[in-house]
């Protein structure tokens, strides 16, 4: 590895040790070069989220993410302009990821910029296949995966994440006027997004958790069976990373489904014991 890629890998490595706070722990159970490589998607990933949410003007927002997107088509074509891009070049080249799936984390993001609103679930499903399910998808190409439908499995595996991050965030991202619940479902409970900016959690809003936290699993049931597609070392990261995000949905439960009062979070204690269940996969400790 020359020492201008040394630099873009460790500029990657130093963005996910800092920001990737449920992620970074379970990729240091990859050997190191796929591990390099996991913190270059994710830099990628991070940087474009990032210019979404930033504070200003949304003309300017999307300016800067249509920059985002013309750095990225040169950067794969060798003109990289920015400290993470010859990671992520090498990354996209080692383990064949199609460039199709970091040009749609640019189309999800942009899907934040104007005030959000689904109408029914296939909307939503829609917007979480952008923002999660082609993460998942690039994803298994670095952890090696074998069988067609593994990327089936991979896609649904990212939408049961991204339901999980849009429950547990329900109360931020309405103060920001995004309200990522189909607006059919609320009617059908007998909720709207104005109460949800307020945070009421009336049984009217219990009924709507529940019905959604079950859907949620239905996708990590059927995201579960990624596991035996994917090597020993795929297996392990996907396992901690899994579990960890399933149990915000147990997390939401425990708390009568109250996400307005205080960030929802897995408590590390659990989180030891789940990297510590990954690690007899990793390892073969059993």
């Amino acid at each position: 590895m020359n020492a201008a890629l040394a630099r873009s890998y460790r500029y990657c490595e130093d963005v996910a040790r800092r920001e990737a706070g449920n992620f970074y722990p379970a990729f240091l159970l990859l050997p190191p070069p796929k591990r390099r490589s996991m913190c270059a998607l994710y830099t990628f990933m991070r940087i474009a989220d990032d210019l979404s949410d930033e504070p200003a003007p949304t003309a300017q927002k999307r300016q800067r993410l249509a920059e985002w997107r013309a750095s990225l088509r040169a950067a794969l074509a060798g003109h990289c302009s920015h400290g993470s891009h010859s990671a992520l070049r090498d990354t996209v080249v080692r383990y064949q990821i199609p460039p199709r799936y970091l040009e749609a984390v640019i189309d999800g993001v942009e899907m934040d910029l104007e005030p959000v609103a689904y109408r029914t679930f296939a909307d939503l499903r829609n917007y979480c296949w952008h923002v999660a399910s082609v993460v998942g998808l690039a994803c298994i190409h670095v952890w090696g995966f074998h069988g067609t439908d593994a990327m089936r499995f991979a896609e649904n595996a990212g939408i049961a994440f991204q339901l999980t991050n849009i429950l547990r965030d329900l109360g931020e991202d309405a103060a920001r006027g995004r309200v990522y619940l189909p607006q059919e479902e609320l009617e059908r409970f007998g909720y709207n997004a104005a109460s949800l900016k307020q945070g009421v959690c009336d049984p009217a809003f219990r009924a709507l958790m529940r019905f959604q936290i079950e859907r949620a699993r239905s996708y990590y049931r059927n995201g579960w069976r990624l596991i035996r597609r994917l090597s020993d070392a795929g297996q392990g990261v996907f396992l901690m990373m899994a579990r960890t995000y399933r149990e915000l949905l147990r997390e939401i439960e425990m708390r009568d489904y109250d996400v307005f009062h205080e960030r929802v979070r897995v408590p590390t204690w659990k989180k030891l014991l789940f990297a510590m269940s990954a690690l007899t996969v990793r390892f073969g400790w059993i």
